[in-house]
């Protein structure tokens, strides 16, 4: 299986996806009332909302990172941390600059 790999890439790319799915759980855990434009439109006008749940969904990067670590891949959990990295950014960019 792909995800057994060791490779930088495949790290980024798991990144950069599993804080998508943390904020979809955000959204079907607290906002499930709304539907998921409404969501993102509410995001979008409340900033601090938003950077909260930037801030909330990369816990799951935390657990991918974890995975990896533990199971001595350490390029995969090297590029987990590098998409950790720049979503950090964009939520204290976002949170302080716009």
């Amino acid at each position: 299986m792909f995800l057994k790999k060791d490779n930088l890439v495949l790290g980024i790319i798991l990144g950069f996806l599993a804080p998508i799915v943390g904020m979809l759980c955000f959204y079907f855990l607290k906002f499930k009332a709304l539907t998921f434009k409404e969501f993102l439109e509410f995001l979008l006008l409340w900033k601090s909302l938003f950077t909260s749940v930037i801030s909330v969904s990369l816990i799951a990067n935390a657990i991918v990172f974890t995975i990896y670590i533990n199971t001595q891949r350490d390029r995969t959990a090297r590029g987990v941390f590098v998409a950790t990295c720049i979503y950090a950014i964009v939520a204290i960019t976002l949170k302080f600059f716009v």
